[in-house]
C-alpha cells in the first residue's frame, strides 16, 4: 500500500491582488506576481493545504512592493488558505538605529502576522539599522525569515543583490543568533544554503553549488544556536538537498526540529514548488526519512516553531 502523502504548510510564497496591467514586471525574468487564485492553483498542485504570504517592502527585490497590507488583505479574504508575515524595512519611522520599530511590529501582531519577512534590505547583518530591527523582532516575539546577500565585491560599491549581507562563513549572522537567542532566525537564499558545504568560495555562494556536501558552516551553526532555522524554499534550497540526497537525508534527520518547507513560489509560470513538494515525498515513500521527520518538515515545525492556528 502507498505511503500517504501528508498536506504540507509552505513557509515562503509571494502573491499580489494587483493586476498585471499596472504591475511592473521583473526587470531579469520579465515575470509577474501571481494572484491570488493563480497562487492557489500552484498550491493545489503540490499538495499544500496553507501558505504563508511574505511582504516584500525594502525597493531592493527590483520591482513589485509587497506590503504588510496586502499580505494582509490576502489572508483576511483567503482565512483558510494563507497566513502572513508583516514587512519591516530597518530604516522605516526615523531611519535611525534608535527607531522604534517595536510600534510596527506590534501594530501587525495585533492584526495576526506571524513573523516578519521577508528580510531583504542590503545592509550589513550586525550594523545598527539590522541590530535595531532583530532587537524589536526578540521583544515581539516575532520570528524573521531572512534573505542573506553577498557583499560588494570592492569597497564603496553596491552589491548587486538584494537581501541582508554577510560574509563568507556568516559571521555577522552568528553575532545576531548569540545577541538575540530568543529570536527565531529562518534562514534563505543562496549564499545561505551554500554554506551547507565546507567548499563553497566566494565565486560559488551566491550561487548553485554541485557535487557532494562536506559538512559545511551550516551544520555548526545550526547544532551551536537553537534560535536558527531553515527556510527549504527555492531553487536554492532544492539544491542543497539534491545535490547530495546521501548527505540531505543526514541533514535532515539530525535538524528534524529546525527545518520547515517552502516553495518561494513568485510568479505564475514557477514550477520549482512540484519539484520541491515531490522531493520530500519522495524521502518519505523510499523510507529514506521517517513519517515523524516528514511531518515535521512538511507541516509540523512550522505550526509550533511559528505558532500557527
Amino acid at each position: 500500500m502507498p505511503k500517504q502523502k501528508v498536506k504540507k504548510i509552505d513557509i515562503h510564497v509571494h502573491a499580489t491582488s494587483w493586476t498585471k496591467e499596472i504591475q511592473p514586471p521583473y526587470y531579469v525574468t520579465k515575470s509577474y506576481k501571481p494572484n491570488e487564485e493563480e497562487l492557489l492553483l500552484m498550491l493545489d498542485q503540490a499538495g499544500i493545504e496553507k501558505a504563508i504570504l511574505l511582504s516584500l517592502c525594502s525597493s531592493e527585490c527590483g520591482n513589485l512592493i509587497i506590503t504588510s497590507e496586502d499580505a494582509y488583505n490576502i489572508a483576511k479574504n483567503y482565512g483558510n488558505r494563507f497566513y502572513w508575515f508583516c514587512g519591516i524595512d530597518p530604516r522605516q519611522i526615523s531611519n535611525s538605529e534608535n527607531a522604534d520599530l517595536g510600534y510596527l511590529i506590534m501594530h501587525y501582531k495585533n492584526l495576526g502576522a506571524k513573523g516578519v519577512g521577508e528580510l531583504i534590505a542590503n545592509l550589513y547583518v550586525d550594523e545598527p539599522l539590522m541590530d535595531n530591527l532583530f532587537y524589536h523582532c526578540q521583544e515581539c516575539d516575532m520570528p524573521v525569515i531572512i534573505h542573506i546577500s553577498p557583499p560588494p565585491k570592492k569597497a564603496g560599491q553596491a552589491t548587486g543583490c538584494y537581501g541582508i549581507i554577510d560574509d563568507l562563513g556568516l559571521p555577522r549572522l552568528e553575532k545576531i543568533l548569540k545577541k538575540y537567542p530568543k529570536l527565531k532566525v529562518i534562514g534563505h537564499s543562496q549564499p545561505f544554503w551554500s554554506e551547507i558545504s565546507a567548499d563553497v568560495t566566494e565565486e560559488t555562494r551566491n550561487t548553485y553549488p554541485s557535487g557532494k556536501v562536506k559538512e559545511g558552516r551550516l551544520f555548526k551553526l545550526l547544532r551551536d544556536y537553537e534560535n536558527l532555522y531553515c527556510d527549504l524554499s527555492a531553487n536554492s534550497g532544492l539544491n542543497a538537498m539534491e545535490r547530495d540526497k546521501e548527505s540531505a537525508v543526514k541533514f535532515l534527520n539530525e535538524f528534524s526540529d529546525k527545518v520547515m518547507f517552502g516553495t518561494d513560489i513568485c510568479a505564475p509560470e514557477n514550477n520549482h514548488h512540484l519539484a520541491i513538494s515531490d522531493f520530500y515525498d519522495e524521502l518519505y515513500e523510499q523510507g529514506l526519512i521517517s513519517e515523524l521527520v516528514y511531518k515535521k518538515i512538511c507541516r509540523e515545525n512550522a505550526i509550533r516553531i511559528l505558532k500557527l492556528d
